[in-house]
């Protein structure tokens, strides 16, 4: 699939030519913290190309964040980007070898300025995968 390249105000963003309209109240994202430029670039646009998401995008600077876009309720799109990030070693584990249970987040929660313990994700890791083996409930 083509994947369409634009920077623009800070991040670059990777997207299908024909974005599937989003309801805005929906919209959310699963989020990656990258420190290797090149590595992430190529998740991104991996990502686009094999119809994990229609939409991704990534701090335009030396390490950031990868946002990877979606709706709520797509329950099969949530279960595509989350086998995705294990596959690519995206999802961090502890130090007890148990994943990090990372959270999706709405875009109304970013533009609210949820951040940090003001955060409150609906939807976690967990509730698609056992956090110990990686396995799909």
């Amino acid at each position: 699939m083509e994947v369409k390249v634009l920077k623009s105000r800070g991040w670059v963003f990777y997207t299908v030519p024909n974005i599937p309209p989003h309801d805005p109240d929906k919209s959310g994202k699963w989020m990656y913290f990258w420190t290797d430029r090149a590595f992430v670039e190529e998740v991104c646009k991996e990502a686009i190309s094999t119809g994990v998401v229609s939409i991704a995008k990534h701090s335009d600077a030396s390490d950031g964040v990868a946002c990877f876009y979606l709706q709520i309720d797509d329950f099969g799109g949530h279960k595509k980007v989350i086998r995705f990030f294990l596959d690519k070693g995206l999802v961090k584990k502890t130090k007890a070898g148990r994943f990090y249970d990372i959270s999706f987040k709405l875009d109304n929660q970013t533009r609210a300025g949820e951040y940090g313990d003001n955060f409150k994700g609906r939807l976690r890791l967990s509730n698609f995968i056992d956090l110990g083996n990686g396995a799909f409930k």
